[in-house]
């Protein structure tokens, strides 16, 4: 009788003791010795005491591609993390690696460090025509490990060598490349080519360029960046459609326009050898200001990957990177520099609404455990530790500098230096008129100001002999495309005995009275009080940019020395004033117990005489004794010096302020932000009815919104979703033509770029 089919093409059962990996992979295990079969052929024989083979059996079969981790970590009793960790270790240094050393494991530095130099020597390698084989015999490696790894680093055969590794006679021109041998993809999926060497001499001289050919794996750039080769990473664009937050790209002409790139490279230059270089850390920080991170820390609740797309990345920097930034720039001490610079370039752009410049000072309170100086926040009526910048803002409310006040000096301290800061903004001829509140309130010092060429309007502080309100007259005007109206009184006043004589207008609201003080005569008294009540413009700025662009924030905990010799008040006479204050209200309640005793004796509430004399003796005496001491603290009150050297009140601790170069690098990257804002509100201020209650809500929305990215043949195109409704989505999308007229190129690369909104 014949054997059926399946009879015929059985396979004997497994013998005792075979374990099955998968349907393809089994080894079998008697006494000490293992056999691994893959397909039923022998495919690794060894003892089971030796850990190296059995490590290296498990790396291989993974590698080939016969099994995955976890299959091959559960068979063999391993966890995948060591698994993983075999692997690294074959990959970094080959089969040597897999014996563990005695004692401690090393740590991850040297590994890496020697996984660096051997990548650097398998290119060189490479470059010089030495085979795979030939390279994996060298270096110890399997030829698989060599294959792979070349991968990894995005090598490819050129004709021309044009690794960093070379000689330096050898080394081509960096950003020049013939493109004839580029692929064809690269083209087609918008990655930025390398342009010719007949184009070269059109591109700016710090154009980067970028040996990745994949824009989502930078990993070659990365090498060259840690092996120091590279100072900034070249932007490399992928298709990536509906990508969250794109919209953001709407900023870019703006913030090539700003010359804040421009103007960086030349006060820092560069930030040594990184991937995220100056270029891009300066990109990254106004975007994510604009997107509504203002804060290093609020990194970690985006995902980077996505975020990196956005500028032409893999990966966006992260939290520590950034940090690390952002404190490399701080170091150079460059700030005060590019924030003089970008205001120069303001001037010349916009010298039109400088007629009236807002100065006001912003106080940042300190809740560390640091001893600074103390402020007045307006916002609690407290004094606490805190440290004030003055803001300069021009007639619209947008800024145009800051600076940090030494020490929290008032402002009829900082005037002075802020005015010969504008002074040489807005040049010699100029004669602004600078409009501040009561905390600058000091004839003297308008006398100085007056001086120095500029015109005054401020309110004016202390008490002031009321107007009769029949003589208030009623001002209409139109200012600025609004209507107003006040009543008003004119009339000219002095001061300094009559050597100051300024102009006195006074504003008549239910029954209060607000004089306002001037040197302008030009102007009518509704436009004085009109320019003066504009001051909600800077207070409003302050509140926008606190919550916002959380400008009150600390960026770091540093500190650095204070001036020992600066003279503060004397604490040793503040606890004085504390102890006399004291001692007087004790005398104040004797002596009101002293008199009612008095009262109680002629109503007949003290029984005797007696009982009175001793009572008011014994009161007669403890005012006596209390005199005495308040004549004695009066008297140590006046020996104590009104202000002391910095370094004596501390009493022996080291005198330090906060560090306020980091702080004020990141004022001054917002202020960027925040100008570019007004631009782009500006922009369609045409074409919105609105602009003013929510031109900045709709810009928000649309930097927020997400986006297509497509790259093509010298040009990056961005789409824009529809908004939340069609006149949204018009007014945006008349925005973005008025962008493309600016043909601006996304920093870094040679892409034009050109928004669009996708049709609803």
């Amino acid at each position: 009788m014949p054997t059926p089919q399946s009879e015929g093409l059985g396979f004997p059962p497994p013998e005792s003791g075979t374990v099955f990996v998968n349907d393809r992979v089994s080894y079998r295990t008697e006494g000490t010795e293992r056999v691994l079969s893959v397909h039923g052929v022998v495919f690794a024989h060894y003892d089971t005491s030796d850990r190296v083979a059995e490590a290296y059996s498990m790396v291989t079969l993974v590698e080939s591609g016969y099994a995955d981790q976890n299959d091959v970590a559960r068979s063999f009793g391993c966890s995948t993390r060591s698994l993983r960790r075999y692997q690294a270790r074959y990959e970094a240094a080959g089969l040597a690696a897999l014996l563990r050393p005695p004692g401690r494991p090393r740590g991850s530095g040297l590994r890496l460090s020697r996984s660096g130099r051997r990548d650097q020597t398998m290119l060189r390698l490479k470059t010089k025509g030495v085979s795979n084989r030939g390279i994996a015999g060298r270096l110890g490696l399997d030829e698989k490990v060599v294959r792979r790894t070349l991968r990894r680093l995005g090598w490819h055969p050129c004709p021309a060598s044009c690794l960093p590794f070379l000689p330096e006679t050898e080394r081509p021109t960096p950003g020049v490349t013939d493109t004839a041998d580029a692929p064809a993809e690269i083209a087609s999926e918008g990655v930025a080519a390398p342009q010719s060497e007949q184009t070269a001499d059109r591109l700016p001289e710090s154009m980067p360029s970028s040996l990745d050919l994949d824009p989502l794996n930078r990993s070659m750039d990365r090498l060259l960046a840690a092996m120091g080769v590279l100072d900034d990473a070249a932007p490399l664009f992928a298709f990536a459609g509906c990508l969250p937050r794109a919209g953001v790209l709407l900023a870019m002409p703006s913030l090539v326009g700003s010359g804040l790139l421009a103007i960086a490279g030349k006060v820092y230059g560069t930030i040594g050898p990184a991937f995220y270089g100056l270029r891009t850390t300066l990109v990254a920080s106004v975007l994510l200001a604009l997107l509504r991170i203002p804060r290093a820390e609020t990194l970690k609740e985006y995902a980077p990957a996505d975020l990196g797309r956005i500028v032409g990345l893999d990966r966006m920097p992260e939290v520590k990177t950034l940090r690390r930034k952002l404190t490399r720039l701080a170091s150079l001490k460059g700030s005060q520099q590019l924030g003089r610079e970008l205001a120069e370039r303001r001037v010349r752009e916009r010298g039109r609404v400088l007629g009236f410049l807002y100065i006001d000072g912003h106080v940042r309170a300190y809740h560390g455990q640091r001893t600074i100086p103390k402020g007045y926040l307006t916002r609690t009526r407290l004094a606490v530790p805190a440290t004030t910048d003055y803001w300069v803002n021009d007639r619209r409310g947008d800024p145009l500098f800051v600076v940090t006040a030494d020490a929290n000096a008032a402002m009829t301290r900082m005037l002075v230096p802020i005015l010969k800061e504008i002074r040489t903004l807005v040049g010699p001829r100029r004669r602004p008129t600078i409009v501040f509140d009561r905390g600058g309130w000091s004839p003297k010092l308008f006398k100085q100001l007056l001086a120095m060429d500029f015109e005054i309007l401020t309110y004016r502080k202390g008490r002031v002999r009321r107007v009769a309100e029949k003589r208030f007259v009623l001002r209409k005007a139109t200012l600025d495309g609004r209507r107003v109206q006040y009543w008003l009184h004119d009339q000219p006043v002095r001061f300094l005995r009559g050597t100051l004589r300024l102009r006195q207008v006074t504003r008549l609201r239910d029954g209060h009275q607000t004089p306002v003080l001037t040197s302008r005569w030009d102007l009518r008294d509704i436009v004085v009080a009109y320019r003066m009540f504009e001051r909600w413009r800077q207070e409003n700025f302050f509140k926008y940019m606190r919550q916002e662009f959380l400008i009150d924030a600390l960026t770091d905990y540093q500190v650095e020395p204070d001036d020992p010799a600066r003279s503060v008040p004397n604490p040793a006479r503040k606890a004085a004033d504390q102890e006399l204050r004291g001692a007087r209200h004790r005398l104040a309640k004797l002596q009101e117990l002293y008199g009612s005793t008095a009262l109680d004796y002629v109503d007949g509430r003290t029984p005797t005489m007696r009982s009175f004399t001793t009572a008011e003796r014994g009161v007669r005496r403890d005012i006596a004794d209390l005199n005495d001491h308040i004549a004695r603290l009066e008297e140590k009150r006046k020996a104590l010096p009104v202000r002391v050297p910095l370094a004596e009140a501390r009493h022996g601790e080291e005198p330090v302020k906060l560090s306020t170069e980091r702080k004020h690098l990141t004022n001054v990257l917002k202020l960027v932000a925040y100008q570019i804002e007004s631009d782009l509100v500006e922009l369609i201020r045409p074409h919105y009815a609105r602009t003013d209650d929510e031109g900045r809500t709709l810009i928000q929305t649309a930097l927020q919104s997400a986006a297509t990215i497509e790259p093509g043949n010298n040009e990056l195109r961005i789409t824009l979703a529809p908004l939340s409704s069609p006149h949204r989505s018009r007014t945006v999308a008349a925005l973005c033509e008025t962008l493309n007229t600016r043909n601006t190129s996304f920093p870094g690369t040679t892409l034009r770029m050109r928004f669009g909104v996708t049709a609803s």
